[in-house]
């Protein structure tokens, strides 16, 4: 039976990369996040409050259609990034900085509650972390002009918005991998690492007696989450 597959993580944290070295690896259909061709990223980052209703829209339609796509496969799909990672990180964050007006963010929620409730959610979720030094490194590496004026503290927010959710993530598998100290890019032996873990946590969906592996080294433990200095518009969706 297909699997439903999807890569969290924050901005630079490998999930493009991953995917596609993945899907190489196991013959899986790959979904990217759309980035070159998304028409506001590059205003975003130069004012985030003007242009950040435009993007998290324009990321939440086009994240939208691409899992309407993905239920369909007939063969396991790899998804780079999720729709709610839009919502309960990028969209959040931005609202609970000021950077997104409350009546911007309520009719933004109103559609993602709508959407996510017509979707499959990920049979695994796979969220690789890294801390905000790594993820300079990489984006620095990468390239992109847009990305040059990404100030460390917006990546400081994102961190603690994902180590929030991903501590209450109940919806699914969710397989934690710290990857400030991994290069699977450059290293096989990293990704032989990373894709053993993978392919571990299928089994144990597929095999209901299969425990999990006795590894600590590339997962992290639960942390407490912190209350939001602001009110949230209910996302009656989120993981």
């Amino acid at each position: 039976m297909p699997e439903f597959i999807a890569i969290a993580g924050n901005i630079g944290s490998g999930k493009s990369s991953l995917t596609t070295l993945l899907s190489q690896k196991f013959g899986w259909k790959p979904y990217y996040e759309i980035v070159e061709t998304n028409p506001y990223l590059a205003d975003f980052y130069k004012d985030m409050k003007r242009w950040s209703f435009h993007l998290q829209m324009f990321f939440l339609t086009k994240r939208f259609q691409h899992q309407q796509e993905l239920i369909r496969s007939e063969t396991t799909v790899l998804q780079d990034r999720t729709i709610y990672e839009d919502a309960e990180i990028f969209a959040k964050n931005l609202y609970l900085h000021g950077k997104m007006e409350e009546r911007d963010y309520r009719t933004y929620a109103g559609h993602f509650n709508l959407m996510t409730s017509f979707l499959k959610v990920p049979d695994l979720l796979i969220y690789l972390k890294a801390d905000v030094k790594t993820l300079m490194e990489r984006i620095a590496l990468r390239g992109r002009d847009y990305e040059r004026t990404i100030p460390a503290e917006y990546l400081t927010q994102l961190n603690t918005q994902y180590e929030a959710w991903t501590s209450s993530y109940n919806k699914g598998r969710i397989l934690r991998i710290d990857v400030s100290k991994l290069d699977f890019v450059n290293s096989a032996k990293d990704l032989d690492k990373v894709a053993s873990l993978i392919s571990w946590e299928l089994e144990c969906l597929r095999n209901k007696s299969q425990t999990a592996l006795p590894l600590t080294n590339l997962s992290e433990p639960k942390k407490t989450k912190k209350r939001a200095s602001r009110s949230e518009p209910e996302l009656t969706a989120s993981l």
